[in-house]
């Protein structure tokens, strides 16, 4: 029963050290987030959008340790149409030090909106 625990306790401490010698190699790095919502109007759809954000990048952060958070243009995700045409949009894009969220008019919705942000760590 002894020896049966010592092997297992080695393999585990060798499992361990593979681990740890494969977390430089996903260590530092950047992504791009985003978060897409509706709404009646731009401050329904944009305050959906900017919280949908927001829970990405709290999913993102887990087991992240510390990441630096910044505005990103992304490109709109459009529920019902492939590409949203320039007359569509509804401007002024609305920008924070960590979003960068644009919003259009919708096919069923009145106001859609993407956010925007890159997550480093």
């Amino acid at each position: 029963m002894r020896s049966f625990l010592c092997v297992a306790a080695y393999a585990l401490v060798a499992v361990g050290l593979c681990v740890v010698a494969a977390a430089p190699a996903n260590a530092g790095g950047c992504n791009k987030l985003i978060g897409t919502a509706d709404g009646w109007d731009k401050r329904d759809a944009l305050s959906g959008a900017q919280s949908a954000l927001a829970e990405a990048v709290a999913e993102f952060k887990k087991g992240k340790g510390a990441v630096s958070i910044s505005a990103m243009k992304a490109k709109p995700q459009p529920y019902w149409r492939e590409s949203v045409s320039a007359e569509l949009y509804l401007k002024p894009d609305v920008v924070t030090a960590k979003s960068y969220t644009v919003c259009w008019r919708g096919v069923v919705s009145p106001v859609v909106c993407t956010s925007g942000a890159k997550v480093c760590w």
